[in-house]
């Protein structure tokens, strides 16, 4: 299934019938009298979250959508029977947002949460709701009214515990392949990892969701490389894992060039707690790894872990710390 992860939607809610204009005609009734039926209301539309789906792929083949409108009234006082309403079905963690693409009008967290986008109009009276003491033969009655209708955004943000940051080839998605039951797709070049990628870890019975993201490249905000549209999917992570390559050229280099990017993308995203952790330690000598872990120090870094996924040394001791950061950041919200 191909991942899409923003569509653009017209949404339009059913009119409301209209109401009846319609007087008894019973043979042994000599007066008769107004007898005509409301309409019914139009079918409104509605957005729920379900744990079944994981993409928007379903909004790009198809970007309109209609409720029916209310039946209208009848005689003998019959109402219109009111139209179904239509429910739209999107992945846990979308955002609805406005057609401005900033106001947003809904977050959809939780499995099963239901939002109302557009209500269906409401039913005309017919025109035995007019009658009265001094008007026993009324003809007015009323039309429908028009149902709600907007062009709306769909956007979606997985939901992690656990973000995975860096540089491409930084070894990634190796690593959430290697911790997690995700398969991410893992080769030797650049930008194997085209789509987002969740995996469930579990550490002390506990179970950890990881995101790991296309990796960022210098000037990522501007477009470079794959752009910075998959930072969205991190935002909501309480915890950034910063996976660096020390075998690289500069390894600093590559700490410094992800940071900016998040930086130019998001102030809030920029400020997350933060693990960094050198990979591949498997591929040089303990002094370069020593000397890669000092030069983050002096930049600011606050703790700097090692591993390698070949090997899996390293690992078991990130993921505890992974652990231990993610409860006590529960522990402070």
């Amino acid at each position: 299934m191909k991942f899409l992860d923003e569509a653009k939607i017209y949404i339009k809610a059913g009119d409301g019938g209209s109401g009846a204009l319609s007087f008894r005609r019973e043979k042994f009734i000599e007066f008769g009298g107004p007898d005509g039926g409301a309409g019914g209301t139009g079918g409104s539309i509605y957005v729920t979250a379900v744990n079944d789906v994981n993409t928007l792929i379903d909004y790009r083949y198809k970007q309109h959508f209609k409720a029916r409108r209310g039946e209208n009234g009848a005689g003998q006082n019959k109402t219109g029977k009111s139209a179904a309403d239509v429910v739209l079905k999107v992945p846990v963690g979308t955002q609805i947002l406005a057609d401005d693409k900033i106001t947003e009008i809904a977050d959809l967290t939780e499995v099963g949460k239901t939002v109302l986008l557009a209500s269906g109009g409401q039913g005309g009276l017919g025109n035995s709701y007019f009658k009265t003491s001094t008007n026993r033969a009324p003809r007015k009655f009323q039309p429908g009214e028009p149902g709600e209708e907007k062009w709306i955004w769909i956007k979606l943000k997985l939901i992690a515990d656990i973000g995975l940051i860096g540089l491409p080839n930084a070894g990634k998605s190796s690593f959430l392949s290697s911790v997690t039951n995700a398969k991410a797709r893992v080769e030797n070049y650049p930008f194997t990892t085209l789509v987002p990628q969740l995996g469930v870890v579990k550490i002390n019975d506990k179970e950890i969701v990881i995101a790991d993201i296309p990796g960022l490249i210098e000037d990522a905000h501007i477009g470079k490389g794959l752009g910075d549209r998959f930072l969205a999917h991190i935002e909501r992570c309480r915890i950034l894992v910063h996976i660096i390559d020390v075998a690289s050229e500069d390894p600093l280099l590559s700490y410094l060039t992800v940071r900016r990017e998040l930086s130019c993308y998001s102030q809030s995203l920029s400020q997350k707690p933060e693990i960094v952790v050198l990979n591949k330690e498997d591929l040089v000598s303990s002094d370069v790894v020593a000397r890669c872990r000092s030069e983050l120090l002096n930049a600011g870094v606050n703790c700097v872990f090692s591993m390698s996924i070949t090997t899996r040394t390293g690992q078991y001791a990130l993921l505890k710390n992974v652990a231990l950061a993610l409860f006590n950041c529960l522990r402070g919200n």
